[in-house]
């Protein structure tokens, strides 16, 4: 087995309706510029609020792919 070197960003992404779709919007995104994702971890979610209602969720996310040097 081969030995491999993993880089992990941190991306922030909202969405209108759920965190879920924040994630996944996230993920997708990145999977435009970046090949070989991995792990996605989510350490952080919150929401915005206006006026005392939800407006949008947001996700902080961890994403690993592997480095290629």
């Amino acid at each position: 087995m081969s030995e491999s070197v993993y880089k992990i960003i941190e991306l922030v992404a909202t969405s209108k309706t759920s965190w879920e779709e924040a994630v996944k919007t996230a993920v997708e995104s990145a999977g435009k510029s970046l090949r070989d994702l991995r792990v996605a971890e989510v350490p952080q979610l919150d929401v915005k609020i206006e006026d005392g209602k939800v407006v949008a969720y947001r996700a902080r996310i961890k994403l690993s792919f592997k480095y290629e040097a």
